[in-house]
C-alpha cells in the first residue's frame, strides 16, 4: 500500500502581532504574501512563502511563539536551505535581523546560522 500522503502544505508559525511578522518576514527575509484573508469571527489567515517554492507559512497569533488556542508549544522554527549562507548573513544583518550566532557555524553536515524573527521564532539557514 502506498502513502496517500503527497505533500506538506502549510507549517504554523505563533507571533504577537500579525501585521508586524507580515512586515519581517516580506521585507526582510524576501518571503512573499501568498494570502491575507480574515476568519468570520476569528484572526486572518495569513500565509507567506519563498518565491517559486510550495510550502507556506501561516503567521498564526500567538504569544511569543507559543498558540494562544494551544499552550505549552514550544517556538516555531523554519529551515531554508542557502547556495551562501554567509551572504545571507550578511545581507540580513544589514537589514537589522536578530541571529543567535555572531558568525556562521561550521559543522560536519554544513554550515548555519539562526535568525530570530520578533517573536522568537527561529529561522535557520543553512546549507550542505
Amino acid at each position: 500500500m502506498q502513502n496517500a500522503l503527497d505533500r506538506i502544505s502549510y507549517v504554523v508559525l505563533f507571533v504577537t502581532d500579525q501585521d508586524r511578522a507580515l512586515d519581517f518576514y516580506t521585507n526582510k527575509l524576501g518571503f512573499e504574501l501568498r494570502g491575507d484573508n480574515p476568519i468570520p469571527g476569528g484572526p486572518r489567515f495569513l500565509v507567506v512563502g519563498l518565491k517559486d517554492q510550495p510550502l507556506q507559512v501561516v503567521l498564526w497569533p500567538g504569544s511569543k511563539g507559543i498558540s494562544a488556542h494551544a499552550p505549552g508549544y514550544l517556538p516555531g522554527a523554519i529551515f531554508i536551505e542557502s547556495s551562501d549562507v554567509e551572504a545571507a548573513f550578511t545581507a540580513l544583518k544589514a537589514k537589522g535581523v536578530r541571529f543567535e550566532e555572531t558568525r556562521s557555524a561550521h559543522m560536519h553536515y554544513g554550515i548555519y546560522v539562526t535568525a530570530l524573527d520578533p517573536d522568537g521564532n527561529r529561522i535557520s539557514i543553512r546549507s550542505n
